[in-house]
């Protein structure tokens, strides 16, 4: 089998020697070494997410801890706010979890912005909401800087946020912003094989989960704190993708989180610009995602087609529109390991496809 390098939404590429750490021999969950580990590496996650607060890891995938953070933080209301197929995924589980909610919907390629959630809000009715930070379905990036300090003016309405395509590539202070839970899944920005999904949880969420009824077991916020407190999870963990964890965390501070951002941050602007000469964006101008780029695909190109050579030909997948946008939009991932090298050198790659002289 021939692998091809991922420049897709997620998952993401991960490099050789973080695979390598993923084949240490197998520990028991409940023993003295997984606890070592599950210490190590609690300290540094809790860093990274840029909290003081609680740091919790999940077997399961983002969309877990989405519910997860629904059934432990809804007690009245819950607002969840949508921009594309991810906000209205977390609406669809609010509901299917039995909690009342309703959605705060814009067109798909638009940003949610702060004035209509806080017009929303003022109204009383909610005690959590709901926002994705970066759509990965339209590639927008909500204005979460200026949405966070809207959440200031409304302490009792927990504050929940889908990083799931965000976290690692750009800064989200999740004390500072005011966030009770910041989840996301470790196969995006942070480059790492997909199953398992970090959160930090707030002191207030937590006692917001300490009254819930009805949350269930696999994902209680109780249960993660009262297991912690052993170096353990209350279930059995991706032992494996742990200690990759363990070690992915240790090469992002030898880069350093703020290089880390700009290499993110160079890699998005030299993709939109390309996309911007040779066909369009379809987010809205100033909302652009740093980690992925939906491009319009205004030259009516066979989307299938492109990403069929990039595979056959250059050994690279890209990814087309997501559900409805499917041929209107296709998308390239720019984020976690990849450097702008590789990034030119795959959009030279959609220039011969497309028959436009690289300026690469």
């Amino acid at each position: 089998m021939k692998f091809k390098k991922l420049f897709i939404p997620g998952p993401t590429e991960v490099r050789q020697e973080v695979l390598e750490r993923m084949s240490q021999p197998m520990i028991g969950h409940r023993s003295a070494d997984f606890a070592e580990l599950f210490n190590r590496v609690t300290p540094k996650l809790k860093r990274f997410l840029m909290t003081s607060g609680y740091a919790f890891m999940s077997t399961s995938s983002s969309t877990g801890l989405m519910e997860a953070a629904v059934r432990n933080c809804v007690a009245k209301r819950c607002l969840n706010v949508t921009c594309g197929a991810f906000g209205e995924r977390w609406h669809s589980i609010t509901l299917s979890c039995g909690l009342q909610a309703d959605a705060l919907s814009v067109e798909w390629g638009n940003a949610n912005k702060p004035e209509q959630i806080d017009r929303a809000l003022s109204t009383g009715k909610y005690d959590a909401m709901t926002l994705v930070l970066n759509e990965t379905s339209t590639g927008v990036m909500n204005p979460y800087l200026e949405i966070a300090e809207v959440m200031k003016k409304y302490p009792d309405v927990m504050f929940l946020v889908d990083a799931v395509s965000g976290l690692g590539a750009v800064k989200i202070d999740a004390d500072a912003l005011g966030i009770d839970v910041c989840l996301a899944g470790v196969q995006k920005a942070l480059a790492l094989p997909p199953g398992l999904a970090v959160c930090s949880v707030s002191e207030k969420a937590m006692a917001k989960s300490e009254k819930a009824k009805n949350k269930g077991h696999y994902f209680d916020f109780v249960l993660f704190k009262k297991y912690a407190e052993k170096g353990q999870t209350p279930n059995t963990p991706v032992i494996s993708i742990i200690y990759a964890l363990d070690h992915q965390l240790d090469r992002i501070f030898e880069e350093g989180l703020e290089n880390r951002f700009a290499r993110h941050q160079q890699m998005a602007e030299y993709t939109r610009n390309w996309a911007k000469d040779r066909f369009d964006l379809f987010a809205e101008p100033g909302y652009e995602s740093v980690t992925l780029t939906t491009v319009r695909n205004s030259r009516a190109i066979s989307v299938a087609d492109l990403s069929r050579f990039l595979a056959e030909k250059h050994s690279v997948l890209i990814a087309n529109g997501y559900g409805r946008l499917k041929e209107k939009t296709f998308r390239i991932g720019h984020m976690g390991d990849l450097t702008l090298e590789e990034v030119k050198e795959l959009l030279g790659w959609i220039d011969e496809y497309i028959g436009v002289k690289s300026q690469v």
